[in-house]
């Protein structure tokens, strides 16, 4: 059987606060680093932080560039939740329920980064709503 990780890079201006954010915030295991990069170890799937000279601005809402996890257990993602409050993470929208009642309902927050970059980590109710239920057509708060 095969393990296939995720991998997403993204931009940042410091490479000091994306460890501090991303480490000692989310929790990531930092992985090699230099004055360019550092990747970062998010629940077994790598992301690499790559530095750059754009401005980065942030967004108006989360559509429609932002990236996260699907938890499989609702434990884990209620850790994650309590740790981002404790940590004092920014909050770009503060955990809900959404679609409640549906074949479609899923617990959601999301976060921004220092950099702008959105994050977003859910939990469904229903696992078959992940990639299935095609006989729906909302994805997320736009139908």
């Amino acid at each position: 059987m095969s393990q296939t990780l995720f991998h997403l890079a993204f931009p940042v201006t410091d490479i000091a606060q994306t460890k501090a954010y991303y480490v000692d915030g989310l929790g990531c295991v930092a992985g090699r680093e230099n004055k360019h990069a550092l990747i970062l170890n998010l629940y077994g799937h790598q992301l690499v932080a790559h530095m750059t000279k754009e401005l980065l601005t942030p967004q108006r809402g989360i559509y429609p560039r932002h990236f996260g996890l699907i938890f499989t257990v609702e434990g884990d993602w209620e850790d994650l939740l309590r740790r981002s409050q404790q940590r004092k993470l920014l909050f770009f929208e503060e955990a809900k329920d959404r679609f409640v009642g549906s074949p479609l309902e899923h617990r959601t927050f999301f976060l921004e980064d220092p950099f702008h970059n959105l994050m977003e980590f859910k939990y469904y109710r229903y696992p078959e709503a992940i990639f299935g239920s095609p006989e729906y057509a909302q994805i997320g708060d736009r139908n």
